[in-house]
């Protein structure tokens, strides 16, 4: 790392660890926007709005105990490596408290049935790890490089707080199932962040900058931590992957029963509506004119296309068009 482009290790320190004096309004900041990116994340949910859970993603702070624990990692820091994971899983459990508050107050449950917010949360996938991975680069750099601005580390703290509240709704609502996999995403998140900062942050010689005399903070092996770090992002991996495996094979089980209603919808004259998949079984959806055709010709067709038609929900929805005259 050039030395014009270097960030200055107390200047790192300032900025991610809670520590010296302000620490105390350090803490008290990140409490403040922390509840406030919960509730603004667990009402922009539960109205279904994209635009107020990105402004409870801009208003996140979970971002700076995640880098302070890259930095604390690399430069072998125990107490603050302690301190910014503690802080970590405590905003983890406050903000999943607050969606699960809010979900009391809700009228209707809250789940991925109904809400597009949730829907997209609580089915992770490889290409989340992906992006988690690319996010801990970008952490990485903007800690480490005084060029890169600041605003960075905020702005990709996106995926932190949303998923935590929707775990919080979920749960409230009875859906275990949903709440886990709204976690997974957050602790793939958190896991996948740290590995690849830990890395770069590595690799840019961060360790370098330690003072000689932080013998008494340097009392964990840096090597370790990373090796700790990599095999929680593969134990995050397997069910990523096989979330995946799931996805895909719903999506060509959709894609069949699409090709297969067309095709019947044109020979009878009536119309598909839409293919969903829902509680592990394709709904697929037609309307049309009375009278409503007998479905014996579906089953062949969608046989044809490698669809179990016990796997398969139809919902025929008779249409009639009247004109009335003046």
């Amino acid at each position: 790392m050039s030395a014009s482009a270097a960030q200055d290790l107390p200047t790192m320190r300032q900025s991610v660890f809670f520590e010296g004096p302000e620490r105390s309004n350090k803490s008290s900041r990140f409490w403040i926007l922390l509840t406030l990116a919960a509730l603004i994340a667990s009402a922009g949910v539960v109205a279904d709005s994209t635009a107020t859970v990105i402004g409870a993603m801009i208003v996140a702070p979970l971002m700076t105990p995640i880098q302070g624990s890259m930095l604390a990692v690399v430069i072998g820091d125990r107490a603050n490596l302690a301190r910014c994971l503690g802080l970590v899983v405590a905003g983890a459990w406050a903000a999943i408290a607050i969606g699960f508050a809010v979900g009391l107050a809700a009228v209707n449950d809250v789940v991925a049935q109904t809400n597009l917010q949730v829907a997209g949360r609580v089915s992770p996938s490889l290409v989340d790890l992906l992006v988690a991975l690319a996010t801990g680069v970008v952490g990485a750099l903007a800690l480490a490089r005084r060029d890169i601005p600041d605003s960075l580390g905020v702005a990709i703290a996106i995926a932190l707080v949303p998923p935590l509240t929707v775990a919080g709704l979920t749960l409230e609502s009875g859906a275990v199932d949903q709440a886990i996999g709204a976690l997974l995403l957050f602790v793939t998140n958190v896991v996948a962040i740290l590995a690849t900062g830990a890395i770069v942050m590595a690799l840019y010689g961060v360790h370098r900058l330690r003072p000689a005399d932080a013998g008494e903070r340097s009392t964990i092996s840096r090597g370790s931590a990373l090796v700790a770090i990599g095999v929680m992002t593969v134990l995050v991996g397997i069910p990523l992957a096989v979330s995946s495996m799931s996805i895909a094979e719903d999506t060509k089980a959709q894609a069949d029963a699409h090709d297969a209603g067309q095709e019947w919808a044109d020979g009878v004259g009536w119309k598909l509506v839409d293919v969903d998949m829902q509680a592990g079984e394709l709904v697929v959806r037609f309307e049309g004119p009375i009278p409503i055709p007998t479905t014996d010709d579906l089953v062949r067709i969608l046989r044809e296309h490698g669809v179990d038609p016990d796997d398969v929900n139809v919902e025929l929805l008779p249409r009639t068009t009247i004109d009335l005259e003046d």
